[in-house]
Order: C-alpha cells, then structure tokens, then sequence
C-alpha cells in the first residue's frame, strides 16, 4: 500500500505552498543631501555665524558704526572703553570700535582672492601633474617640493620688498604661494582616479587630455580641493594679517587689524591693552570661524 502525500508537501501534485513573506528591511539612517547635512554640523553652522558676522560688518560696516573711523581727536586719545568709544581709543584719538568693524573689509577682501588664485592655480597645476605623470611629475613635482621646503611668509616678504606693496601684490605673492600646496594636494586626489576606468573609457573615445582632466576627473577630486580652498583661507587672513603687521601689507590710513596691531602694540607695556586686545580677537575669531567651517565641511564630505 502505497503511502499517500499530503497535498501541500513538496512534490506533491496539490497547490504549492504559498511562499514565507521576507521579513523588512531594517529601518537604514536617513540620508540627507550634503548641504543639509551642514545645517546639521553645529561646528559648521557656529563657523558660519562668525564669519557671517565679518562678512556684514564688511559690506555695511560704515552705516552702522558711530563714529568715523578715520577721525583723529588728539584731546581723547588713548580713552579706555566707555559709552562713547566702546573699545576706547587709539593714540590718534580714533574710535577703536569703529575702525574693527570696518577693517574687516580690507582683509576679507585680499584673503578669498589670494585664496582663489591659488586654488585655481593650484589645482590646474596639479591635474597636469597627475594625470601626465612621468617626466612632468617628476620636474614640476621637485619644483613644488622645493618651493613647499621654504617658509612662506619669508617667500612673500622678498617679493613683496621687490615689487612693492599694495594690496593687488598681496593677493599675488599670497596666491603664488599657496598655489604649490593645492597642487600637491590635488596631484595625490589624481593619482588615484588616473588609472580608474572611466579614465580609461575616455581615452578609448579618443578624448583629449584636456577635457579628460577637466570634464572627467576633476569633478570627481573636487571634495579635497574644496577642503583644501577652505583651510588655505584661514592662512590667507592670517598671512594678510601678519604682512600687514609687518609693514608689508595693507598700508595706512586703512583700519585693517593687523596694521592696528603694528601700530598700537607697543602701547600694551603703557596700559592701553583695548588698542590690541581687540584687533587681535577679531583675526582670532575670524580664523576660528574658517577653520570651523573647514572641519565641517571635511566632516561631511568624508562620510
């Protein structure tokens, strides 16, 4: 006697079993697009509010400020703070409060674009360099090393005595010199996508080696040169600070903080502390703000 099947079993001529519903997929962390992501990095959004801060105090500075900023009164110089000069005075008898808010202009003006030119500069020189490899990497790459080998503000303060100062040689000499650290940034994000296939693709169709370096490969080496842009601006309103401190830079009358500085600190053996104190915090903050925003904006793009 033959055994007889059950009709849902396996081989059987019944219905098939109906099959076990998969279970869901586990709840994955929301996405959200790289400029919300931003939003959401406290350290970006304080950076962001610091600079901001700067930026409007640049653009709208003399419609806000009290006093004139470049207004000498002999008779009330080296006032300590009070309620009509906010940061005192200067040993011209200037407003210190006025002349902070409106030297922001000067430094945020010559910094982003000493930093343009040496992203750009530095980031054409770089895709050349990796993608060409071989002989041009190895010439342009010792040059760039032994340009990096020297100090830069040293580099800058030779041309600068050569060509004279103003502010259009600030942005040059700065620019010039940050050109050869964007590049070696940018020739080790090339190297890494020279060899990939969608190189490789493009130069079967016969692509030129200029829209493969620009259209193809540079957009996918974009997130370091944009990390990179943002640091070298916090050391582009030092750098701007520092030669203008050393007579080097943005010249008088302009309010700009590190000629403040130049001007106003020997002034802190005699007691006038505001005449530096609060220079030297608005470079200090302003710094701080494009270093903030540089670390979130790093912190974004690496995820």
């Amino acid at each position: 006697m033959s055994a007889t099947v059950p009709p849902n079993a396996p081989g059987s001529s019944g219905s098939p079993r109906s099959p076990t519903p998969a279970a869901p997929p586990a709840a994955s962390e929301p996405r959200y697009p790289r400029a919300q992501q931003l939003l959401r990095s406290p350290t970006f959004v304080v950076g962001a509010l610091i600079v901001a801060w700067w930026i409007v105090c640049a653009i709208a500075g003399p419609w806000f400020v009290h006093l004139d900023p470049y207004a000498s009164d002999p008779l009330n110089s080296l006032t300590p703070p009070d309620r009509t000069h906010w940061f005192g005075t200067d040993q011209l008898g200037r407003d210190v409060f006025s002349r902070v808010i409106v030297g922001a202009r000067d430094i945020l003006t010559i910094a982003p674009l000493a930093t343009l030119l040496g992203t750009v500069a530095g980031t054409a020189l770089g895709l050349l360099v990796g993608y060409f490899e071989g002989w041009v990497d190895h010439v342009i790459g010792r040059v760039i090393d032994a340009v990096l080998a020297l100090p830069l503000v040293i580099v800058a303060l030779l041309a600068l005595a050569a060509v004279g100062a103003s502010n259009l040689t600030v942005i040059l000499v700065i620019g010039l010199t940050f050109t050869p650290i964007t590049a070696r940034t940018v020739r080790a994000a090339v190297f890494s996508e020279r060899h990939l296939d969608y190189v490789a693709a493009a130069q079967l169709r016969g692509e030129r080696a200029p829209y493969i370096m620009f259209v193809e490969i540079l957009p996918n080496v974009l997130p370091p040169i944009v990390v990179e842009a943002t640091v070298r601006l916090g050391y582009a309103i030092f750098a701007v600070a520092t030669l203008s401190f050393l007579g080097f830079g943005i010249q008088p009358p302009s309010a700009d903080w590190g000629l403040a500085l130049s001007e106003s600190y020997t002034l802190m053996a005699g007691g006038a502390w505001w005449t530096v104190v609060f220079a030297a915090g608005a470079i200090a903050s302003l710094v701080v703000g494009v270093n903030l925003i540089a670390d979130g904006v790093q912190g974004v793009l690496d995820r």
